[in-house]
């Protein structure tokens, strides 16, 4: 799971030779209004997504989270933008909570490779923490990862930051 990617980070993050036409940019720019940003700059952003995950094309990502309101958006509607934006196909598992724990649990312990990513609460941190099995999204996104970190990306927008990022200051 170290080298494996959070699909929450992926989806926000990861954002030409484009392999959407502008036709599915435009149905997804209307499937996500309301909006703070503009349908140009919507526009903007998804063609930078399109390019950013241009090497990717053709990858497999197999997540899993909760089988709450929010996930159930996460894996019917913003699999489906993403898969069809970029070629990556997301696989997002819904699941119970317990069996979302057993299942990181079981990861982290035997290094076997269930899925790819795992949206879990924030009170998991310190697990994390410990197994020092989630990738440091602060390194990443400013090192490895920085071609795929969106440059419009305000992590001040997001809410609960203090909650998941770890003793050493990092997300």
């Amino acid at each position: 799971m170290k080298h494996n990617f959070k699909i929450a980070a992926l989806i926000m993050a990861i954002s030409s030779s484009a392999f959407a036409d502008d036709a599915t940019t435009d149905k997804w720019i209307e499937e996500f209004q309301p909006s703070s940003l503009s349908k140009g700059e919507q526009k903007t952003e998804i063609n930078w997504f399109i390019k950013a995950a241009e090497p990717y094309k053709g990858m497999e990502i197999k997540v899993v989270s909760e089988t709450i309101a929010t996930h159930e958006y996460e894996s019917k509607t913003l699999a489906a933008a993403f898969t069809e934006l970029t070629g990556i196909k997301v696989t997002h598992d819904l699941i119970g909570e317990g069996d979302v724990v057993e299942k990181l649990q079981t990861q982290m312990q035997s290094g076997e490779n269930i899925y790819d990513a795992y949206i879990n609460d924030s009170d998991l941190i310190g697990t994390h923490w410990r197994y020092q099995q989630a990738r440091n999204l602060t390194d990443f996104m400013s090192g490895v990862g920085k071609d795929v970190t969106n440059p419009g990306l305000d992590l001040d927008d997001f809410i609960g930051t203090s909650f998941t990022t770890g003793p050493d200051g990092k997300l």
